[in-house]
């Protein structure tokens, strides 16, 4: 693959995440209409909710909450307090600033972007880092990144499909991440679906890929499904369309998976 039209395609992605949170701002205060509310649900761990109340978080990053459900995927997840957490693609921060507040001072927070961030984003998140004692970030490209071990949990959320897109070898990837997991420690994977069947057929063109695919690799590195969830999906997108597509953008289709690297003695 060509890579720097793969790296162009990766910057779309990347710009595109950056402004959707201000274009749907902009187009709610058009419309008079304000951004949709998002209820922590009953039962959300204590420290879920503290963070995702944070008078950290900006108002873009809040006016995304009610199509992202970062409570659900966060509580799923199991990620808590003084765990050591890798995050893939973690420019924008959206996330990331969920993690830093969970994991706290004891935790550990590893954020891994690839350089062609580098231009948009390197600034904003070296200063995140500073700012957080708990946060590490590097620009490295994942083929040759050496993660750090006995982690409890890997998030790659939205991410997944462009990895192709960048000449990523995602079977070594998921190897090295199933090593740096401890036994019962947690792959997190979120993306927007593709048709079924589809395979890598829509990356480029939509940034889509069939979670079957997902699956698949996922588990031939060694790792068990704990759990295929509905939770961000929609049957009103028809996998046809762009992710940016104003239609569907921020509410697309999604599949989460949370992957388990087996206990050592079972």
């Amino acid at each position: 693959m060509n890579t720097v039209r793969a790296q162009f395609s990766g910057v779309a992605l990347a710009l595109a995440l950056s402004v959707a949170p201000a274009m749907a701002s902009a187009d709610a205060a058009s419309s008079g209409a304000a951004p949709p509310a998002y209820i922590v649900p009953a039962g959300t761990p204590a420290y879920v909710q503290h963070a995702i109340e944070s008078p950290e978080r900006s108002a873009e990053q809040m006016a995304r909450d009610a199509n992202r459900k970062p409570a659900e995927l966060l509580s799923l997840s199991g990620v808590r307090p003084g765990d050591r957490v890798i995050e893939f693609a973690s420019f924008g921060q959206y996330f990331t600033t969920l993690l830093s507040d969970i994991a706290g001072p004891r935790g550990t927070v590893y954020m891994f972007d690839l350089p062609y961030t580098e231009k948009r984003f390197g600034d904003a998140s070296r200063a995140f880092a500073a700012a957080h004692p708990n946060a590490r970030y590097q620009l490295i490209d994942y083929n040759v990144v050496a993660l750090p071990q006995n982690v409890d949990v890997v998030f790659d959320v939205l991410y997944y499909h462009d990895l192709g897109l960048n000449d990523i070898d995602t079977a070594s990837l998921n190897a090295r991440i199933f090593r740096a997991l401890k036994p019962g420690g947690i792959y997190f994977v979120v993306d927007h679906n593709a048709a079924p069947g589809s395979g890598r057929r829509d990356t480029k063109a939509l940034h889509r890929i069939d979670p079957a695919l997902i699956r698949q690799e996922v588990m031939a590195a060694g790792f068990e499904l704990v759990s295929q969830s509905d939770l961000l999906a929609n049957s009103g997108d028809d996998h046809t369309q762009t992710v940016f597509s104003p239609a569907i953008r921020g509410h697309t289709d999604q599949t989460v998976f949370k992957f388990r690297k087996p206990l050592a003695n079972r």
